[in-house]
């Protein structure tokens, strides 16, 4: 089974949370309003919504590769 590995750069996230409300089971906000990967290593099951984060993000601070 696939997996991959999501990273949020936190230097550039701007706390819009798009990720956090389209995929919650990945990607949660902070303590300081940032996004922040829930878990980092994600399978078939949550690709999807993660990938769909990751375009929605408006700074493009959402990275997914290959395990």
């Amino acid at each position: 089974m696939a997996q991959w590995k999501v990273r949020v750069d936190q230097d550039v996230c701007i706390g819009d949370a798009i990720c956090a409300s389209l995929c919650p089971d990945v990607f949660e906000m902070n303590d300081e309003g940032k996004s922040q990967v829930i878990v980092e290593i994600i399978g078939e099951d949550l690709i999807d919504c993660a990938r769909e984060a990751a375009e929605a993000c408006p700074v493009s601070c959402i990275y997914i590769e290959e395990a």
